[in-house]
């Protein structure tokens, strides 16, 4: 049976950024003709959108009759190039691979005897190993100096300078097992949360407890690098979020943005922390109702420039998630419908099997809802529905029954929401998710379908709300009422007004702020 072409070359071409592909024309430049025919096949695939191997070997090979082996081993020596390439490219952006480069240099002189070469690498790469702190490589340094020293008998250099070289390692080594010491409480703290993301005990909280009780925590004084003190803040941060403490989860996130900042040069080497920081700061503020702080944090996320295609694809989640999520809070449903189209047609440049755009569907049925668009808000939640998950979070299947049952009112399905209440019943009774928000919410829309007049309908809903008022700070309704306003949906049906007035009614009572600026 002949094997299916291997389309990983054509994915790794399209892939590259405008910048990495100028890098790699240069890079070719003077290997040979533009006419080689592994030129040819790089420009034809970066010019393909869909993979087509038969229309690149014609294009190729024209007449020529060919083997299907020499085409493969174009493919193969393409490949290599174009990796040989990035990495170069990367030698030149990345400072691991700069002081990597560095200490091979030192290596290589060292071998053949260039020991002043030596000294002057040595030199250049202890400086950028501590402004980034690259303990390891800074401890390569000090043995290298030593080794130097020893080699060309300098006792001079030994005797003015081992004291130093000495301390030098001591503090280095200090510095390497203070950060993996963060670095290892970090990750337990985040293990411990993410091994079972719907269990909030107490015996979980109590081991959080333990771990943030460390002598490490004690103050942030005990953090002796930077590396260190972004973890101990990174740390608190996720405890604080987990154990439902919204201040301090606030002003943890507010001190690692600043600390972040203030060493920008880091975020050159690894964004991905900062973009997390900046989303969870997001999430802070939008607890809090700092809607401002919102809008500047989606600023800083929307201006990154992406080191990686990870970085690519969480910027472009996190920016569209918490703009969506704030346009829900604000009520500008109109700004974040023009968005929508936009956040899916960005969505296509990256591989589905590494991005799932689904996430996104549930966001977009109450920007759809304050739109009064609900036949596109009832097929966002069904593409949702259908999305293959491995965790589906249960308080967001609970609102996607009530949301189901809501548009189907909206939508005048009276008929068929007599069995979509009993579907959603026996759903939320085995997902153990029937709270007292859910019954009543169910009983006030089967009673609504059966009155004949809107009148009586607005006092049903009227009583429904004023009955869940009181437990919208509850643990088991905060995040469902935190993902779409119910409280405000019942109150348009009781008061006649609009989902989309009531929801700005609300932000611009509480802010001052008037939302359609």
């Amino acid at each position: 049976m002949s094997r299916t072409p291997s389309d990983k070359l054509h994915q790794l071409i399209r892939a590259l950024t405008p910048m990495e592909k100028r890098y790699f024309r240069v890079f070719l430049k003077g290997k040979h003709g533009l006419d080689a025919k592994y030129v040819q096949l790089f420009e034809a695939m970066d010019a393909a959108e869909h993979f087509d191997e038969l229309k690149w070997r014609k294009k190729i090979y024209k007449t020529e009759l060919v083997e299907g082996k020499k085409f493969t081993e174009l493919k193969a020596y393409l490949y290599e190039l174009v990796l040989k390439s990035l990495q170069q490219f990367d030698e030149m952006n990345s400072v691991s691979f700069r002081l990597n480069h560095l200490m091979q240099s030192v290596s290589a002189l060292f071998k053949r005897g260039h020991y002043n070469d030596c000294r002057d690498m040595l030199i250049r790469a202890g400086k950028l190993a501590a402004q980034f702190e690259y303990f390891p490589q800074q401890l390569e340094i000090v043995r290298w100096e030593k080794q130097l020293a020893y080699t060309r008998m300098d006792i001079d250099f030994l005797h003015k300078h081992l004291e130093y070289l000495q301390n030098e390692e001591m503090r280095t080594l200090e510095q390497l097992q203070n950060a993996s010491a963060y670095r290892r409480a970090f990750f337990q703290v985040y293990a411990a949360i993410k091994k079972d993301p719907l269990h909030r005990g107490p015996d979980r909280l109590a081991r959080l407890r333990e771990l943030i009780s460390q002598d490490i925590f004690s103050s942030p004084d005990a953090a002796i690098s930077h590396t260190a003190r972004v973890l101990y803040y990174r740390t608190l941060s996720l405890y604080y979020h987990t154990a439902l403490e919204q201040e301090q989860f606030y002003e943890t996130g507010k001190i690692l943005i600043e600390l972040q900042e203030s060493k920008s040069y880091f975020l050159k080497e690894n964004l991905s922390d900062y973009i997390a920081a900046l989303s969870n700061h997001i999430l802070a503020c939008g607890l809090l109702r700092k809607y401002e702080e919102v809008r500047q944090c989606l600023r800083k996320i929307n201006d990154l420039q992406a080191i990686t295609e990870d970085d690519r694809r969480k910027i472009h989640r996190q920016y569209f998630s918490g703009f969506f999520a704030l346009c829900t809070y604000t009520g500008e449903f109109e700004d974040a419908r023009r968005e929508m189209e936009r956040c899916l047609k960005e969505a296509e440049r990256f591989d589905p099997h590494e991005y799932e755009t689904g996430s996104f569907y549930l966001q977009f049925v109450p920007i759809c809802i304050g739109c009064a668009d609900y036949g596109a808000a009832l097929d966002h939640l069904n593409h949702w529905l259908a999305q293959r998950r491995t965790v589906g979070r249960e308080d967001l299947q609970s609102l996607a029954r009530i949301l189901q049952l809501l548009l189907h009112y909206e939508l005048g399905n009276f008929l068929l929401l007599d069995s979509q209440l009993r579907t959603a019943a026996r759903f939320l009774k085995r997902k153990n998710r029937l709270h007292e928000l859910e019954r009543r919410f169910m009983h006030g829309i089967s009673e609504a379908i059966r009155l004949p007049d809107a009148k009586s309908r607005r006092a049903v809903f009227a009583r429904v709300k004023n009955d869940l008022a009181p437990k919208a700070n509850e643990p088991e309704t905060r995040a469902l009422l935190q993902t779409f306003d119910l409280l405000a949906w019942l109150d348009s049906k009781a008061g006649g007004q609009t989902f989309a007035e009531i929801v700005r009614g609300k932000y611009e009572s509480e802010t001052g702020i008037n939302s359609r600026h």
